[in-house]
């Protein structure tokens, strides 16, 4: 995926919107999993937070029978589930325009998370991801290294979001 910056980038962290990328919502029962995921062709993790990536095509697992799953716009990850649907009932809707991805990174990217989200978000571990809150919006929040995150938030509260992390950025860019 490439990024776009955005209008705001002159700071100890830098925000990017990523550009847009298939979406999709997956509920499997645990018990049809394994199933679904070689049709997918991608591991369908087990643990909560756990991520999963095959050709471009990545897997979040949100909950016990809940997955994100995230590939670049045109895959046809439809195509595979619907051929084993008899041995494998899931759900898997797609909700790409429901959300967007901004990548935050740079060294006081801990302290803009910190502001607003309850989360220990410096205790997350590289390679994971989890459903969090963000002032008042629910995001996932994936980290991708230890000063890079990708936050997927609601398209509804993206403006409310991208304004507190400018109020941080700068409250963060003034105290240096």
């Amino acid at each position: 995926m490439t990024n776009q910056k955005h209008h705001f980038d002159a700071s100890p962290v830098l925000v990017e919107d990523v550009v847009p990328a298939l979406r999709l919502s997956l509920r499997v029962k645990p018990a049809h999993r394994a199933t679904l995921a070689q049709a997918l062709g991608l591991d369908l993790p087990a643990r909560v937070g756990a991520r999963a990536v095959a050709n471009g095509t990545e897997a979040l697992c949100l909950g016990p029978d809940e997955w994100l799953l995230t590939a670049p716009e045109g895959t046809d990850l439809a195509s595979p589930a619907r051929a084993v649907y008899a041995d494998a009932p899931h759900s898997l809707v797609d909700i790409s325009d429901r959300e967007v991805t901004l990548r935050l990174s740079g060294p006081a990217v801990l302290d803009l998370l910190a502001a607003c989200c309850p989360r220990n978000v410096a205790a997350m571990p590289v390679g994971t991801a989890a459903r969090t809150v963000f002032d008042s919006a629910t995001v996932v929040l994936w980290r991708d290294g230890p000063a890079d995150f990708r936050m997927d938030v609601w398209r509804s509260f993206a403006p409310h979001v991208r304004s507190l992390l400018a109020q941080v950025r700068q409250e963060i860019a003034a105290g240096l």
